[in-house]
């Protein structure tokens, strides 16, 4: 879903071009997904993802040319959907070092 604020934005220009020209494209080359264009007053223009497992993303699109608009489409459209997870630890492998981690206090 793209959501473009009408009212007093900068680049008004280049978002429209990017539903004139881009947004075409992107539908027929994406059969399977829905897309829909919903002019909203008073917010920053943004592109939402909804996935199948009831997830949401959002990403603002203020100040962004067609080519970053749709490299943003594309990387919501390649997601997987799933919550950011953030690690415990820095350093995860599935085989951890028998020396211990390396770190820059280390005398040789």
């Amino acid at each position: 879903m793209i959501m473009i604020s009408a009212n007093g934005c900068s680049m008004i220009d280049q978002r429209m071009a990017f539903m004139e020209s881009e947004l075409p494209t992107f539908k027929e080359k994406n059969p399977q997904l829905e897309v829909v264009n919903e002019l909203i007053h008073g917010q920053h223009p943004h592109l939402k993802g909804f996935y199948k497992n009831k997830n949401e993303r959002v990403v603002c699109v203020k100040n962004m040319t067609p080519e970053d608009i749709l490299l943003y489409a594309t990387r919501l459209r390649n997601a997987l959907g799933r919550k950011v997870v953030k690690l415990t630890t820095r350093h995860v492998t599935k085989h951890p070092s028998v020396q211990g981690t390396w770190t820059t206090d280390v005398k040789f």
